[in-house]
């Protein structure tokens, strides 16, 4: 089955790319979940729009991915939640909330999909997420999570 991702999807493409899946895999996940589209020949036209909105987002090339690296390694990133007594939180640390601290801490602009956090982070203190940000580049960022005032 011939597919346009609409989404990154990890080992398969990006957004824009066409790729050959089979038709288990294309039908029953990647189409439900709106990740992907048939394509046809006048989806294949979208392509070209996909990509441009991508080449917006996406950082340049290699060299501004290891800028980048630097510039989220030199950072403190402090993420405010809303906690309990005992330092548990109400609810949990979201990839958008990660992004909205690097900004706050004068970080990059951050895409909220390349941010990867481990499992749930549900109590206060020093956490690692995984910032993908190019194919060849993803970099460890330490946040610490605080309490809310």
């Amino acid at each position: 089955m011939k597919l346009i991702l609409n989404a990154d999807v990890p080992n398969l493409g990006a957004p824009g790319d066409i790729v050959e899946v089979k038709d288990g895999y294309g039908r029953n996940y990647l189409i439900p979940r709106k990740l992907a589209v048939v394509a046809t020949r006048g989806s294949e036209k979208q392509v070209e729009q996909i990509r441009r909105a991508r080449k917006v987002r996406e950082i340049r090339d290699l060299g501004h991915a290891q800028q980048v690296d630097s510039q989220l390694k030199n950072l403190n990133v402090t993420v405010p939640a809303k906690s309990g007594a005992n330092g548990r939180l109400f609810g949990s640390v979201t990839p958008l909330a990660v992004v909205d601290a690097v900004k706050a801490a004068g970080g990059p602009v951050l895409d909220k999909r390349t941010v990867d956090v481990p499992g749930h982070i549900k109590e206060l203190g020093k956490h690692q997420v995984q910032v993908r940000l190019h194919p060849e580049v993803t970099t460890e960022l330490a946040i610490a999570v605080v309490a809310a005032g």
